[in-house]
């Protein structure tokens, strides 16, 4: 079995969907906990797309930083979460924290985005260098701020983008853009089984057939 683009260790920006009880760092927010519950049928960290690949593939999972309810722009459901728990904030908080330097980091997959298309961020305009404070609050020049930046911070790591089914199709738009413009990968998902908005467990293994395809 071969690998494109050696992922051996790995990391997760993610939302609800990559969470786990357990599994993320303490004081995120958990929507994947084990519980009985009849918004998803998900009851072990065994079922969940990140688990799938790393066990399939032989990863090793460095952080799941994953934040459920979490947006990649700083615009959330209840306003500004610049200081809070955006994708935006918690990259800048790790790299003050010298993560990336402690770790080696291989790949990173980001799979995100789906709040900040449900709680109506604007928008924007994409962007890709010489970023304003007011742009990060926007979702499609904070799209281009964060993938540059990992860009610079992992300047040899294969960056990928996991495009979520039935979001706004700008989203879609100005991730492939920048992916284009860094040079860094991603995967349009084509289908996911959810319910409730979120992946059943058919859904985490539709999430990790695509995911795996990819990286074979």
């Amino acid at each position: 079995m071969s690998v494109k683009k050696t992922a051996k260790n790995v990391m997760i920006f993610g939302d609800s969907y990559s969470t786990f009880a357990g599994y993320i760092p303490e004081g995120y927010a958990v929507y994947y906990s084990g519980a009985d519950c009849d918004n998803t049928d998900v009851r072990r960290v065994e079922e969940t797309w990140w688990h799938r690949v790393c066990s399939d593939l032989q990863l090793n999972l460095v952080r799941n930083d994953s934040w459920s309810g979490s947006t990649l722009c700083n615009t959330g459901y209840n306003g500004d979460c610049s200081r809070t728990n955006s994708f935006i904030y918690r990259l800048e908080k790790l790299e003050g924290e010298n993560f990336f330097r402690d770790n080696e980091i291989d790949t990173v997959f980001i799979f995100g985005c789906t709040n900040d298309s449900w709680a109506n961020a604007p928008l924007g305009e994409n962007k890709m260098t010489g970023h304003t404070a007011e742009d990060l609050y926007a979702v499609c020049p904070a799209i281009g701020y964060f993938i540059g930046r990992l860009r610079e911070i992992l300047p040899k790591a294969n960056i990928i983008f996991m495009i979520n089914t039935e979001l706004k199709p700008q989203i879609g738009e100005a991730v492939k853009a920048a992916s284009a413009h860094f040079g860094t990968s991603f995967i349009q998902m084509e289908y996911i089984d959810k319910r409730c908005g979120h992946p059943t467990i058919q859904g985490m293994k539709d999430i990790a057939e695509q995911t795996e395809a990819f990286l074979r």
